[in-house]
């Protein structure tokens, strides 16, 4: 009998019979480089050994929604097409602020992992808002204009946690500026290094992490300027199975 995706699954998670917990919002954030000529590469790190969940895993830098990434001040917002994909959401009436916050959330993570500032500089730096300190300090204002929304998954219940993740992709001509150490001042990831997705799938790999690079690779093949129309997966639980559907 073929092993099933929630099976899969259950491997990378503390699986058990826990509670109900509400999915708490989150995103990560596929960072993609074509400038060598070669394959696509993206930016992804080994999650530091100290973590309870998922410890030594390669992962795309990302994280929970904080209340303050609502409040961020942005360059720009999303493509149309981009924000109507984010709001179709049968379960949830989600504010402005806080679609904003969806992608705030994978910046401001890419930064606190990867020492990466996702935006545009500014010559006039102002106040943005609280966790984007570092972000004023460089003169960068996060701008979610080439934000491409690429998968969602929620994780399935009786797990311990659980995460209404959002995947966004962006190229690497969003970064505006770097740490200069190669590293986040969080710590968390480790090895952060830019491969192709060749080399992404010899790591060590959350199943749903394999899928995201798997449906990803499916898409350059006929969409390698990632059409903001492009219809994304998306990755829930019903009925006892993990299932895949079309946003």
């Amino acid at each position: 009998m073929s092993e099933s995706m929630a099976d899969k699954l259950a491997r990378d998670e503390q699986i058990g019979d826990h509670p109900y917990i509400r999915p708490k919002d989150a995103s990560t954030l596929l960072i993609l480089d074509r400038t060598s000529g070669g394959p696509v590469r993206v930016l992804m790190g080994r999650r530091h050994m100290r973590h309870t969940f998922m410890p030594g895993k390669y992962v795309f830098p990302g994280g929970r929604l904080d209340a303050s990434d609502s409040r961020i001040k942005v360059t720009s917002s999303y493509h149309p097409e981009v924000e109507a994909k984010l709001r179709k959401d049968p379960k949830a009436v989600r504010s402005d602020g806080r679609l904003k916050g969806l992608a705030l959330a994978a910046i401001r993570e890419t930064y606190e992992e990867a020492g990466l500032f996702i935006g545009r500089k500014s010559d006039k730096p102002d106040r943005i808002g609280a966790g984007f300190e570092a972000f004023e300090q460089h003169g960068v204002r996060p701008d979610l204009a080439p934000m491409r929304l690429v998968a969602r998954a929620i994780t399935p219940p009786k797990r311990p946690r659980r995460f209404d993740t959002r995947f966004f992709a962006v190229w690497s001509g969003a970064i505006a500026d770097r740490l200069e150490t190669g590293m986040g001042p969080s710590g968390e990831l480790e090895d952060v290094a830019w491969l192709t997705l060749e080399e992404a799938r010899t790591k060590d790999l959350p199943f749903i992490t394999k899928t995201i690079l798997s449906d990803l690779e499916t898409r350059l093949a006929s969409d390698p300027d990632l059409n903001p129309a492009t219809g994304v997966p998306y990755y829930y639980f019903r009925a006892g199975s993990f299932v895949r559907t079309e946003i």
